[in-house]
């Protein structure tokens, strides 16, 4: 009889577990886990949410401020000082001076109008203000 026993022990070895996880499995998808009624739906809402603002990169906060300082009144010649000055300052600015020169031709043709900002062109950043003034005239 032990011969018979071990044999059926065996065939439950065998057989239980996976008459187990046929049984769970059945059950788990008997469970209502998606009800849909309204009251319960959870929502997110975005509203009243704050993140933090990404880091802008350096020139791009020079930009902002040089633009900022000839919207504000400030002559071009003194912020083009203002940009050359940076750049001196911090060497990895200068592959963006031209665009920052540009972008205060540009800023000076809207305070001033494209002759008069043209006559504050100076080689800041090679020829870039005078381009950028160029592009708005």
């Amino acid at each position: 009889m032990t011969h018979t026993a071990r044999r059926i022990g065996r065939s439950l070895a065998l057989v239980l577990p996976v008459v187990l996880v046929l049984s769970g499995t059945l059950a788990v998808t008997m469970v209502p886990w998606a009800d849909t009624s309204s009251s319960q739906l959870v929502t997110a809402s975005a509203e009243g949410v704050s993140t933090p603002a990404k880091p802008r990169a350096a020139h791009e906060v020079l930009r902002s401020q040089l633009v900022g300082e000839l919207q504000q009144g400030r002559q071009p010649d003194d912020v083009l000082t203002h940009l050359q000055r940076e750049v001196n300052r911090r060497p990895s600015l200068a592959e963006h001076c031209a665009g920052i020169a540009r972008a205060l031709g540009r800023a000076a043709v809207e305070a001033y109008g494209p002759t008069k900002a043209q006559s504050f062109a100076r080689p800041v950043c090679d020829t870039s203000y005078a381009t950028g003034v160029a592009s708005m005239g």
